[in-house]
């Protein structure tokens, strides 16, 4: 296990850890809502797709690419800002990346014109993007290493807190008082999570002496390659199915609740993120492993049942199991194998998942036009043997039970 720290840094990390004697919840809960604002940044313009289009006077499909923006920007960004930030002090990092979230959330409020909004959502994207490099580490260095796993599984727990409740409660907020009204009070929450972070947060350096690690030295990391693989995989699969559940869902009568469906997979993501936050300091692997093959029982239900409407609702019910601490778990790894170089390899993390994103739509699409709906969960299942190779392919890097 290598030390969260830069050079010179230790002295300073290991001062705040030895003065926390509790695990600080409350300091990681504003990480997590740091996440939970960038989800329904990232989500809210598809649930207000007709309310934005009228406002704007575009069509629903010009809307859609406010979306598809963000996650440009996200995928473009991540890398080279986190690689640009490396010597900055963490706090003001991560202040610059939540702010973006302001400016970016204040001119789609206000704008009346398609293109600066279309601006606009490439800015909050590209402070996805460093946010989301940013997160693990933060928590990472928030406590002893022993402890790093859970930290890591509290920071997180805003994406699916803002996948189950946050964005059905946006949606209806933008349907009942208007999407501009929507957006301007995510600003204002933005302003109050600027203060809680300036405030309550620790701050750590970064990275000093002059030389900034490269990417390809993080790369050739032992563990580091092998986990971004497992995300890559992971994820696309994920993609695939989660992309087109409606038109999968309407195989069956679970295409006349699939909101239903997916409040259920958000739920039951949680107990997966909390299952995830208990063991995961010494269970890495073994959780890894079974989340996992999980999925892979669940598609492989989908796929043979996918006609019986309870059946299928309750393989989504454990898809989400799976799926809810993915996240935590790819990042941890990639924090214990990074050391030093944890936030640089965290955007690399952040950029593989949002190219993920963007294949899983893509590769869904060919398969939906080539050979049907129904081919969705076996080709899902396919990419999740792979998955599986690749963590078992070496167990003493990467993905590993020895805790820190």
């Amino acid at each position: 296990m290598k030390q969260l720290c830069v050079d010179g840094a230790c002295d300073e990390v290991q001062t705040l850890k030895n003065a926390t004697h509790e695990f600080p919840k409350g300091r990681l809960l504003a990480l997590a809502c740091a996440g939970f604002i960038t989800i329904l940044t990232e989500a809210l313009p598809a649930g207000l797709l007709p309310q934005i289009g009228a406002g704007l006077r575009v069509s629903g499909a010009a809307v859609g690419q406010l979306v598809t923006i963000y996650a440009i920007g996200s995928m473009v960004a991540a890398i080279p800002l986190t690689s640009f930030t490396q010597s900055w002090r963490r706090k003001s990092v991560l202040l610059l990346a939540v702010s973006g979230f302001l400016v970016a959330n204040t001119v789609t409020a206000v704008s009346g014109e398609y293109e600066i909004t279309l601006v606009a959502r490439f800015i909050a994207g590209v402070s996805a993007g460093l946010l989301w490099a940013l997160l693990a580490g933060y928590a990472s260095r928030m406590v002893p290493s022993n402890m790093q796993g859970r930290a890591i599984a509290v920071a997180m727990v805003g994406t699916p807190l803002a996948l189950s409740f946050g964005i059905p409660l946006g949606t209806l907020g933008g349907i009942v008082f208007g999407w501009r009204a929507t957006f301007g009070i995510l600003s204002a929450l933005t302003v109050a999570l600027i203060v809680w972070i300036a405030i309550a947060l620790p701050d750590f350096p970064g990275e000093r002496g002059g030389r900034q690690t490269k990417i390809s030295e993080v790369i050739a990391i032992p563990g580091v390659a092998q986990i971004l693989a497992v995300t890559l995989l992971f994820v696309l699969a994920h993609n695939i199915i989660y992309t087109y559940i409606v038109p999968f869902s309407s195989l069956s009568k679970l295409g006349e609740h699939v909101d239903l469906a997916l409040f259920g997979f958000g739920v039951s993501s949680i107990l997966g993120i909390w299952i995830v936050g208990v063991y995961i300091d010494r269970k890495l692997r073994s959780l890894t492993i079974v989340s996992t093959v999980l999925f892979g029982i669940s598609v492989l239900i989908m796929g043979v049942r996918y006609d019986d409407t309870t059946i299928v609702a309750l393989a989504i019910l454990l898809w989400g199991l799976s799926f809810g601490g993915a996240a935590t778990l790819f990042q941890t790894a990639s924090a214990r194998s990074s050391g030093s170089a944890a936030d640089l390899a965290q955007s690399m993390i952040v950029t593989v998942w949002n190219a993920a994103i963007a294949g899983g739509g893509a590769v869904g699409a060919g398969l939906l036009m080539g050979f049907g709906v129904r081919m969705l969960p076996w080709a899902v299942l396919i990419i999740l043997v792979g998955a599986l190779v690749t963590v078992l392919s070496d167990p003493k890097t990467g993905f590993t039970d020895d805790g820190p």
